[in-house]
């Protein structure tokens, strides 16, 4: 009777281990997070610069008047958010409406950027991904578009991996392809990096899209896709099937 009540004991205690993992891994599916097997996801670090800042609103949205640098950083909120939540690093450029000038009052955006060139690497950063909106002379022009430095293979794939994420949005407006480019914050590091602009506040429908939170929130979930599939291919990482 003894041998039964301790082998029932074995039992009830492996039934509730099995319960628990299982919970757990159907909440970080659930919520949208990634569970990394095989890697330390604490030792992959990603930088995410919230472009803009301060005085330096960027573009302004055509109705709202809203600026870009107020969308770029809650963006970058909500990536960080995904990334915290499946154990990776982040370090943000900047996490509040401030510039990165600090005190100076002249060459404010020279100083800006040379702040975010030596954030970047001081992290040493497996990769860099900067946020943006857009905007053009004609308000037809609309679609979230990804670039990469000319030349970096790393970022190349970054940055097509991403644009393929945000190409299969219910919502978004027109599919583009990634494109190079001759930008500062692409240029300041050797670390693969992209630049995500994720809309343009020019065309009045996508703005309205833009300043919703639900878009907002797609937005930043097709990005931390983008970059859970490219560390998938560079590092050889597992992911759990169907996270993302």
């Amino acid at each position: 009777m003894l041998v039964l009540k301790k082998r029932t004991v074995v039992i009830v205690a492996t039934l509730l281990v099995t319960a628990i993992t299982f919970i757990a891994c159907f909440g970080a599916l659930y919520s949208g997070g990634a569970v990394g097997l095989g890697v330390g996801n604490s030792d992959i670090r990603i930088v995410l610069d919230a472009g803009h800042g301060g005085k330096d609103g960027g573009v302004s949205g055509i109705s709202s008047g809203i600026k870009e640098s107020t969308l770029n950083l809650d963006v970058v909120k909500k990536i960080e958010r995904h990334l915290v939540a499946s154990g990776f690093s982040v370090t943000l450029t900047r996490s509040s409406d401030a510039g990165l000038y600090g005190v100076a009052t002249s060459n404010l955006k020279k100083r800006d950027m040379l702040k975010r060139k030596e954030i970047i690497n001081q992290a040493k950063p497996t990769l860099v991904v900067s946020i943006h909106m857009n905007s053009y002379a004609l308000s037809s022009r609309c679609g979230a578009q990804v670039f990469y430095k000319s030349g970096s293979e790393e970022g190349k794939l970054l940055a097509n991996l991403v644009q393929k994420s945000f190409n299969g949005m219910e919502k978004m407006p027109r599919d583009c392809s990634a494109l190079s480019g001759d930008y500062y914050i692409l240029n300041c590091s050797e670390y693969p990096s992209i630049i995500a602009e994720c809309g343009f506040l020019s065309n009045p429908e996508e703005e309205k899209l833009l300043l919703t939170e639900e878009y907002r929130e797609d937005l930043a979930y097709a990005i931390f896709k983008g970059i859970i599939n490219y560390l998938t291919e560079t590092t050889g990482a597992f992911w759990t099937e169907g996270v993302i």
